[in-house]
């Protein structure tokens, strides 16, 4: 754990301003809301409002992540209003709760914003039950949410947008499918029939402070696509809140109360949350449960109890999504590992050919673009393959596969690299010999990706070129990694 956060790079210092801006955004909100008067616990709204405006909204441009941020009310606000309305009312509050976890993942199929504004819709009724919002409360949490998310914003795309100096990532696009065979649609059925679950033992362990259950099922389902990964983040919000309620003891529980520590303390603790989300799940759970037990400080209600609760109700959730995706519609993890895989490999051919013809003289060949592509295809890859290198996998043969798999796909990328920077090289030439490597790496990645033979990799003499040395490299790469992709009866990596 400590090796990840402290030792995984960060190109560009980008996770360590995203976390900075966040502090300085959530921070700019909260005091908003004192100068205008808001009374605490719609300050604390209006601080969850801003976090999660600065961290879900993802889109690819900066346009676009404007046009989402100014999106986040028409999608929470009515939520919040019918949470109030239905406060009184266990059953009907109950229903709509689960109507806004299905929906809530389901949008996911439109991308980026649809994710967005799903997490705010399911997030603002959590904070109605957080809080105990009524309906006479609605006019100050209306005020807070609009003033904390515009506060956000003019952070984000006024006073630091540092996006505007990037070029835009590019975002694979979720696996196509129509009805059930659409993987969002499938974990909108799991992620409501697990909330349901959780909704159902949660209130049987504590009648207030249920909705914990259904926030574990939730958020475990963010991000994930198969069964193992699901699994993976399960355990890893369960180690996550266990080590940060230990935490809380040392830290929470002496300042409750304490305006000043408890202020400084949450900043850390946001900083923590945006810093590690990109690493280590566990990292970011913990940093979010001592956050969490800083408000009920502010509010009062901490105590030794209270923190053992949420333990108990972080199970409950937990055991709802592992229940869901083991019994309802299950996506197997060789399904969406496989997928992935596939993807990743046209894609090593398409910046291969970008290369390539960008080598052989065509201005308008960009590899560039492709290369990024090739970046996020390679996280989606490794996302995936996590259940099969957990250190609690039993199964040490596909262990040592799947490794060796991610080794060899990092090889790939890094040639590739270096093979696009040699072609950035307007005195870079091209002769038949890279015209042959690149037709090689081709039929490398239509028969790994066909199911066909990959012809063995012959040791070629040590290239003088760069750009041919890159090629080499990848061809060995592709060539070696038909082995670990396949067992010697044929089956995939993770089996059937």
């Amino acid at each position: 754990m400590l090796k990840r956060v402290f030792v995984s790079p960060d190109p560009g210092r980008a996770r360590l301003r995203f976390a900075a801006r966040a502090v300085i955004g959530i921070g700019l909100a909260v005091v908003v809301c004192g100068l205008a008067g808001i009374s605490l616990v719609g300050a604390v709204i209006g601080g969850l409002a801003a976090l999660l405006a600065l961290f879900t909204v993802t889109d690819a441009t900066v346009r676009g992540q404007a046009l989402t941020t100014a999106l986040l009310p028409v999608a929470g606000l009515p939520v919040l209003t019918a949470a109030a309305g239905l406060h009184g009312l266990p059953v009907a509050r109950d229903l709509a709760f689960l109507a806004v976890v299905g929906a809530g993942v389901y949008a996911r199929r439109w991308g980026p914003r649809g994710h967005s504004l799903g997490v705010f819709a399911f997030m603002t009724f959590f904070i109605a039950q957080f809080l105990h919002a009524t309906t006479d409360r609605l006019p100050e949490m209306f005020a807070a949410v609009l003033l904390s998310v515009a506060t956000a914003a003019a952070v984000r795309f006024g006073l630091w947008c540092y996006e505007r100096r990037l070029p835009p990532p590019a975002l694979p696009a979720p696996p196509a499918g129509t009805g059930l065979a659409r993987i969002t649609t499938r974990q909108a059925v799991q992620a409501t029939v697990g909330a349901g679950f959780a909704l159902v033992v949660g209130q049987l362990v504590s009648g207030d402070r249920w909705y914990w259950a259904v926030g574990a099922t939730w958020w475990v389902f963010v991000n994930t696509t198969s069964r193992g990964e699901t699994l993976v983040r399960g355990f890893r919000r369960v180690l996550g809140t266990v080590v940060g309620i230990g935490l809380g003891f040392l830290a929470a529980v002496p300042v409750a109360g304490s305006a000043v520590p408890t202020a400084v303390l949450a900043a850390a603790c946001v900083f923590g949350i945006f810093y590690t989300a990109a690493v280590s799940y566990t990292w970011m759970m913990l940093c979010v449960t001592v956050l969490a037990e800083l408000l009920y400080g502010l509010l009062g209600v901490l105590s030794p109890g209270l923190l053992a609760l949420r333990i108990a109700e972080t199970g409950v959730g937990a055991l709802g999504a592992v229940l869901a995706v083991l019994f309802v519609l299950p996506v197997t993890t060789h399904a969406v590992t496989d997928a992935w895989i596939q993807r990743a490999l046209r894609c090593v051919h398409a910046c291969t050919a970008e290369a390539a013809a960008r080598l052989a003289g065509a201005e308008d060949a960009d590899p560039a673009p492709r290369v990024a592509e090739l970046e996020q295809l390679l996280g989606r890859v490794r996302l995936s393959v996590a259940p099969l290198v957990h250190p609690l996998n039993p199964m040490a043969g596909r262990k040592r596969r799947a490794r060796r798999v991610l080794a060899l796909l990092d090889d790939c990328a890094r040639e590739i690299r270096g093979l696009v920077a040699v072609a950035a090289d307007p005195e870079a030439s091209h002769d038949a010999r890279l015209a042959a490597a690149c037709w090689r790496v081709e039929a490398a990645v239509e028969a790994l990706t066909g199911g066909g033979s990959v012809p063995d990799h012959q040791e070629r003499p040590l290239a003088a070129e760069p750009a041919l040395a890159h090629l080499h490299g990848l061809e060995r790469a592709l060539a070696e990694l038909a082995a670990p992709l396949r067992s010697p009866s044929g089956s995939p990596l993770v089996g059937a």
